[in-house]
C-alpha cells in the first residue's frame, strides 16, 4: 500500500501488517466527533473503549487503524492498545487545514468512527520531522537546515529516575542536538543494573511475549518529549545484542509485532529516527535476510516516514538499499567518504567513531582533541559525527570490575570530556554558514588532499558564500587557498582554544595566499565579503 501524496514520506500503513493480523472490516460511519484543533507537526490522539482481555480476546493483538483524510490525501495508520480497555491512534499532520477520519477494525466497538479536525500553524520553533535534503545533508520538513551533532547514551533511560533527570539537565546545557539510545535494557560491561519497566508483561524472567507493559512505552514517550522540547532528535535503536532479557532472540513473529506496536505509538512524534539494529552482525539468532524483513514491517508501518538507518560491528549493511534512508558507520575512515557518498547518495552518519575516555578498550579511550578532529574530519568531508564518552574514575576503584561508574555512554549522567566545546563551535560555524533553506553543502572549491579539505556553502547554482578549510595535522607557515574569482574575508579558527580570528583584507582566486600560525589542527573560514558578519 503506498501514500497518495505525503513529500516526504507518509505512506499507506499496513501491508506487511495485514500479512499477519486479521483483516481490519471497514464499516459506515453513524456519526461525526468534532475534536479540538491540534497544530501542525503536533499529535492529534484518538482514544476509544474497546474489548478487554478475556479467555477469547487478546486486546494487544486487536487490529485497528485511522484513515485520515484531507481533499485528495488518503493515510491510514495503525492504533494500539494502551490497557484498561482504552485504544489509541496517533497521528502528526503535516499539513495546515481540515482533516476527517474514519476507523476500521475486527472489533466491532473500534469499527465505524468518524471525526474531524483542524491542523493550525505550527508552534514557534517546530519544524516538523528531520528528512534527507540535497541527496546527502537533512533538513526539518519546512526546509530548515538540520545538522546533526549527535552523542550516545545507550541505556539512560533505563537508569533511576534521579540519573536520567541529570542526563536531561546535561543535554541542555550540551550542543548535541541527536542523541542514540536504546528501546530494549542493555547488558554490556559497566552496564549490568536492573531496568525498572519492560516492554513485555514478565513474570520473573519469563517474558508474556504476546502482551506488553504500557507502563514501559509511557515511559520512553516522556523521554521521547523531554529531548523534543530540547530540540534534539531521538536516535532510537529498536534490536540490539547485549542482552539477558531474551529481546534479541524473539521470534520472526514477536519481531514484528514488537515493531509494529513501537510504530504506532512513537511514530507521530516528530523528533523520532529508527535505528533498526546497534552492532546488527553481532546479533547470531538473526540473519542478514531477517533484517531485511524488519526494515520491510518498519517502513510500512511508518505511515510518517521517519528517517531509517541500522548500525554495524564489522559487516557493513548495504546503505545503498533503497528501504535505508541514510548511512550508520562504525569506523573512523573518513578519507572514504567521498567515494561512499558517490556511491550511495545517502547521508553519511559516523555515528561511532571511538569514544572519549580512558577505558582499557581501544574503543573507548581516544583523547579530546581527537574526538573534536574526528568531528572536523567529518563535516569536511561532507558527513556527519557523533560523540561518546567513556571515563572512568581515576582512583583505584576503576581497577576493580565490580564497580559500576557512571559513564555517560551507557548511563548518562555529566560529562567530564572536554570535546564539548570544541563541537558546540564546530556546529556554530555550520549552522551560521548554511542559514537558509536554499542553502546547499557540497565540494564546490578545490581540494588539495595533502594539506586539508574543504567543504563550500552556497545557493544553489551560485558562488559559494562560504567556504571551511581543515589542515588537520599539517602545519604550514603560509598557504595558497584556492578560491571562486570573487571576494573574501578570512577567518583564522583554533578548533582547540576554541577561538575565531579575524584576518585583515580581502582574498580571492586560485592562489589568495594566507599567512598561518605554525601549528596543526587549524582551519579556515572564506566568507564573501559581501555577505560575511564577522
Amino acid at each position: 500500500m503506498k501514500n497518495l501524496s505525503r513529500r516526504d514520506a507518509l505512506k499507506l500503513s499496513g501491508a506487511v501488517a495485514a500479512a499477519l493480523l486479521p483483516a481490519a472490516i471497514p464499516a459506515q460511519p453513524t456519526s461525526t466527533a468534532q475534536h479540538a484543533s491540534v497544530r501542525v507537526w503536533e499529535i492529534f490522539e484518538l482514544t476509544l473503549q474497546g474489548p478487554r482481555e478475556d479467555a477469547v480476546i487478546n486486546p494487544w493483538k486487536v487490529r485497528w487503524s485511522v484513515v485520515l483524510s484531507q481533499g485528495n490525501r488518503r493515510v491510514s495508520v495503525d492504533g494500539f492498545y494502551d490497557g484498561d480497555g482504552k485504544y489509541k491512534a496517533r497521528f502528526m499532520p503535516d499539513a495546515k487545514g481540515p482533516w476527517t477520519y474514519t476507523t476500521e477494525s475486527d472489533a466491532p466497538q473500534l469499527r465505524g468512527h468518524a471525526g474531524r479536525f483542524d491542523a493550525t500553524d505550527a508552534k514557534p520553533g517546530a519544524h516538523g520531522p528531520v528528512v534527507v535534503h540535497n541527496t546527502q545533508h537533512f533538513s526539518y520538513a519546512d526546509g530548515t537546515p538540520y545538522f546533526p551533532f549527535g552523542t550516545t547514551s545507550y541505556a539512560w533511560i533505563h537508569q533511576p529516575e534521579a540519573l536520567q533527570q541529570q542526563t536531561l539537565a546535561t543535554l541542555k546545557a550540551a550542543p548535541f542536538n541527536k542523541i542514540r539510545m536504546c528501546v530494549f535494557p542493555k547488558h554490556y560491561e559497566y552496564n549490568h543494573n536492573e531496568p525498572e519497566f519492560y516492554p513485555f508483561a514478565r513474570s520473573g524472567t519469563t517474558n508474556d511475549y504476546t502482551r506488553f507493559d504500557p507502563r514501559f512505552f509511557a515511559h520512553l514517550e516522556r523521554r521521547i518529549l523531554d529531548l523534543q522540547a530540547m530540540g534534539i532528535e531521538a536516535d532510537l535503536i529498536l534490536f540490539h545484542p547485549y542482552d539477558r532479557w531474551g529481546y534479541q532472540s524473539m521470534s520472526a513473529e514477536t519481531d514484528a509485532f514488537y515493531l509494529r506496536y513501537l510504530v504506532a505509538r512513537l511514530g507521530a512524534y516528530r523528533n523520532v529516527w529508527w535505528s533498526l539494529a546497534n552492532e546488527w552482525d553481532l546479533m547470531k539468532s538473526k540473519t542478514l535476510a531477517d533484517f531485511d524483513r524488519l526494515f520491510h514491517v518498519l517502513e510500512s508501518a511508518d505511515a510518517h516516514g521517519h528517517l531509517r538507518s541500522i548500525h554495524y560491528s564489522v559487516t557493513m549493511y548495504d546503505y545503498a538499499r533503497p528501504w535505508v534512508t541514510h548511512a550508520s558507520l562504525q569506523t573512523d575512515e573518513f578519507e572514504k567518504a567521498p567515494g561512499r557518498l558517490a556511491a550511495w547518495k545517502k547521508p553519511m552518519v559516523f555515528d561511532e567513531c571511538k569514544y572519549e575516555g580512558n577505558l582499557n578498550k581501544r574503543w573507548g579511550n581516544i583523547s579530546a582533541a581527537e574526538m573534536l578532529r574526528r568531528f572536523w574530519l567529518g563535516v569536511i568531508n561532507g558527513c556527519y559525527v557523533t560523540h561518546g564518552e567513556t571515563y572512568l574514575p581515576e582512583t583505584d576503584a576503576a581497577f576493580n570490575e565490580d564497580t559500576t561508574p557512571t559513564l555517560w555512554w551507557a548511563h548518562g549522567g555529566t560529562l567530564h570530556g572536554e570535546s564539548s566545546a570544541g563541537i558546540a563551535q564546530l556546529r556554530r560555524l555550520v549552522e551560521e554558514s548554511a542559514p537558509r533553506p536554499s542553502s546547499r553543502m557540497g565540494f564546490d572549491a578545490p581540494v588539495n588532499p595533502y594539506y586539508l579539505n574543504a567543504i563550500a556553502y552556497a545557493p544553489d547554482g551560485k558562488t559559494a558564500e562560504t567556504i571551511l578549510y581543515y589542515l588537520d595535522s599539517h602545519q604550514p607557515v603560509w598557504y595558497e587557498f584556492p578560491l571562486p574569482d570573487a571576494s573574501y574575508t578570512a577567518e583564522l579558527i583554533d578548533p582547540a582554544a576554541n577561538t575565531i580570528t579575524m584576518v585583515p583584507g580581502n582574498f580571492r582566486g586560485k592562489t589568495a595566499k594566507l599567512r598561518l600560525k605554525v601549528k596543526p589542527f587549524q582551519a579556515v573560514r572564506f566568507r564573501l565579503a559581501d555577505t560575511a558578519t564577522g
